[in-house]
């Protein structure tokens, strides 16, 4: 369920990001706050699991991704929860998700900053979630527990292999590979275990990792276009404001005519309670 052993090392790389320079680091990064706090609280998760076997039992039973029942797929505080679980049975499966968050995390969170990138690390987790319980409804894939951070950490690699495509990674400290080469590689071994689950082990793990890595993939993909739609919502919403200030300014002239033609007696409750909000958003506006 987790990432394949492997290591890595960083060669110099660039990027453009809001007119400034931007280089990735993957050889020992400084952390960031996110992905330090990341760390800490998988680590102690795991260590309590560890020592105390009724913790590890319990977070199996409610807290993994566990499509026994359609009852149990549905119980959406999973999608969360099991990210921060890993199988007990031995270091490896924490240590190889752990080991690519450390290096490949601070990139992205410095790249779009903390909120933002833990957002799209829970999210990435969460769609890795949802896949593996709909291929294991549908009869395609074993139902059993799913647990890690697999599909949060592929989404990342995924993400990053789209936003700078030509960093290169030393798998096992040796051999240099391309970021965008990699991820492709992981996808592959993901579709074809999924094509052929019976074939290969860890196939709920390798849905988990599809998923994260297609919701990596997206989020990347959609920037332009959600951009656009962020800017025509905020054009449509300042046209609506100048059409209402608009509207209320002429009802303001129809109402000072009035004043004017019949007197301050002649308006109605309604025309009055519109003039007094005028006034105090004048003043109010005279007083900054």
């Amino acid at each position: 369920m987790g990432l394949y052993d492997r290591d890595y090392t960083q060669a110099d790389f660039s990027s453009q990001r809001s007119g400034f320079r931007y280089a990735p680091q993957l050889s020992f990064p400084t952390l960031t706050p996110v992905v330090k706090w990341l760390l800490i609280i998988n680590v102690a998760v795991f260590l309590a699991s560890v020592i105390i076997r009724p913790l590890a039992d319990f977070s199996i039973a409610w807290l993994s991704v566990y499509p026994a029942t359609v009852g149990m797929s549905l119980q959406l505080w999973r999608l969360l929860t099991y990210q921060f679980l890993h199988d007990t049975s031995g270091f490896g499966h924490i240590f190889v998700n752990m080991l690519a968050l450390f290096f490949f995390g601070p990139m992205l969170e410095r790249f779009w900053g903390s909120k933002r990138f833990l957002v799209f690390y829970l999210v990435c987790g969460a769609m890795g979630g949802v896949v593996y319980p709909v291929l294991a409804n549908i009869g395609w894939l074993d139902k059993g527990p799913l647990v890690g951070a697999s599909g949060s950490v592929l989404g990342i690699l995924a993400a990053g292999a789209i936003l700078f495509p030509h960093l290169r990674v030393y798998v096992w400290g040796i051999f240099p590979v391309k970021l965008m080469v990699l991820a492709i590689i992981f996808a592959a071994i993901s579709i074809l275990t999924l094509l052929q689950p019976d074939q290969f082990g860890n196939a709920g793990g390798q849905a988990a990792h599809l998923g994260g890595m297609a919701a990596g993939a997206a989020y990347v993909l959609s920037q332009s276009l959600r951009d656009k739609l962020k800017l025509k919502l905020r054009t449509g919403q300042w046209e609506k404001r100048m059409a209402t200030q608009r509207n209320l300014q002429a009802e303001l002239d129809r109402i000072l005519k009035k004043v004017h033609d019949s007197g301050l007696q002649s308006l109605t409750s309604k025309e009055k309670s519109t003039l007094k909000e005028a006034t105090k958003a004048e003043q109010m506006r005279n007083r900054f």
